[in-house]
């Protein structure tokens, strides 16, 4: 470890700050494209099992029908947090019938399409 941060963690030792860190609060958003077994961008409507977009507190869209955004509560504990995230992952694949998960919001593969100029 730097010597840097081994000062700043003494700091923290000595003045009583380092319990503080045992009480810090967290949240997760996490995105994820809806998907084909083919690797594309599915193109059917959000779910309707999901819930609303516009209302849901956990599972939203982003920029996308296809984009889903799970929010998780803040927590504490991080294994809350995680289990949390776990359970709408789960709930959602449940619900997301010859669909699948891109974990990310970068596109896997997209269909190249033939602009004409005139």
């Amino acid at each position: 470890m730097s010597d840097l941060f081994q000062t700043r963690l003494q700091h923290l030792k000595l003045s009583g700050g380092l319990a503080l860190l045992s009480q810090i609060q967290r949240g997760i958003e996490k995105e994820g494209l809806r998907v084909t077994p083919q690797a594309l961008i599915a193109q059917t409507g959000h779910p309707e099992a999901l819930g609303s977009t516009l209302t849901h507190r956990s599972i939203t869209t982003d920029y996308s029908e296809a984009l889903l955004e799970f929010i998780t509560p803040v927590c504490e504990q991080v294994d809350d947090t995680i289990d949390y995230l776990n359970d709408l992952h789960l709930f959602t694949l449940r619900h997301m019938p010859g669909e699948y998960l891109w974990p990310a919001s970068i596109p896997c593969r997209l269909v190249a399409a033939l602009i004409s100029v005139k």
